[in-house]
């Protein structure tokens, strides 16, 4: 019932539903109700286009977004992203303290120097993504596409991206400032285009490693700290 009252109603708060369901007589707490609506499955036809929509449109996709990361003197950094849906490519990467809306147009002017090949630019509704930067998105004629509010799903690649960011890389170093950070993601950036294998890839990688078919001995090679072509993992280093 309350999944039911989610859905049909989504104006609706706890103390609306929990009255409502009183007059029904259930009884149960407002508590009870706030927490299983965060587990209500949303709209499913929504859902569906958003998908469609997606696998669609790949090739002509790609998506922004913003990760933090501390800094040995207890600061914090914001690292700035724009992937691409269809390779998984990273078209621009950058750290900075202030992440105005002046400095992110500045860094979509450097994803998209010419005119973009991409179509549509997903990012969310995070309050950086303003007025401004909607409109110098749409000044290089790339479709904006927010995501709903808590759906980081909408933006799968991106998210995802974040994720293999921090397991392979934030979660063992410690960066000491912006350049710092700047180059230890530029590492992880080619790491990620030339050996990092990808699901959505059918296990290839962004720039199309060669597959070796001849009968070798296997070497490792250190890339942003990590053993690839076989080896083993080995500290970060700052």
């Amino acid at each position: 019932m309350i999944f039911r009252m989610v859905v049909e109603n989504p104006t609706w708060g706890a103390p609306r539903i929990h009255g409502e369901l009183r007059m029904l007589g259930f009884d149960l707490s407002e508590r009870t109700i706030s927490r299983w609506m965060k587990r209500a499955p949303r709209d499913p036809g929504r859902a569906r286009r958003w998908l469609a929509f997606l696998r669609n449109h790949r090739e002509a996709i790609a998506a922004m977004d913003f990760f933090t990361a501390p800094t040995i003197t207890f600061g914090m950094l914001y690292c700035f992203f724009v992937i691409s849906h269809d390779r998984r490519r990273i078209l621009h990467v950058n750290v900075t303290k202030h992440p105005t809306s002046g400095w992110i147009i500045q860094q979509l002017r450097e994803a998209f120097p010419f005119e973009a090949s991409q179509k549509y630019l997903i990012f969310d509704r995070d309050q950086k993504f303003g007025f401004e930067v909607i409109a110098a998105v749409k000044a290089t004629r790339i479709i904006p596409k927010q995501t709903s509010f808590r759906s980081p799903w909408q933006n799968g690649v991106a998210e995802r991206w974040v994720g293999s960011c921090r397991r392979d890389l934030l979660d063992h170093i410690v960066a000491l400032n912006e350049r710092h950070l700047k180059r230890l993601l530029s590492e992880y950036v080619r790491y990620h285009h030339e050996d990092r294998t990808h699901l959505g890839l059918e296990k290839g990688t962004p720039e199309g490693r060669i597959r070796s078919e001849a009968s070798a001995r296997v070497l490792s090679q250190d890339r942003s700290g990590r053993r690839v072509n076989g080896g083993l993992l080995s500290p970060l280093q700052p």
